[in-house]
């Protein structure tokens, strides 16, 4: 599972970077009894095309493609929204017989 939101967040970053336009990019991970939660925002130009969710007009990449890939293995959702004030991405992945321990919410924003 943590090497699954490693790659999330490095895939995310790496789009952030080659075709956001942003310069900075919002990443927050938290996680309850139920659910860890990722959420990467930027405040780029947008996906093309009004951008895609589950499908749509827009073809997602490999990179997109295999986020999917990596949260449908998992039991979870990603949803992603886009516009000409940048993308969100979120995802939900399940926890499940995992001990649940104290997380830290935290919130990072860096430059590109």
């Amino acid at each position: 599972m943590e090497t699954a939101i490693f790659r999330m967040v490095q895939e995310c970053l790496t789009n952030v970077h080659r075709h956001s336009g942003s310069a900075t990019a919002n990443i927050r991970i938290s996680r309850d009894s139920q659910a860890i939660q990722l959420e990467v925002r930027d405040q780029g130009k947008g996906i093309p095309g009004g951008g895609f969710y589950l499908s749509g007009p827009a073809k997602p990449g490999v990179g997109i493609q295999g986020m999917r890939e990596r949260v449908r293995q998992l039991g979870g959702q990603i949803e992603i929204r886009s516009g000409d004030a940048g993308t969100t991405i979120v995802v939900n992945l399940p926890v499940r017989g995992a001990a649940v321990r104290p997380v830290l919410v935290d919130v990072v924003e860096a430059a590109s």
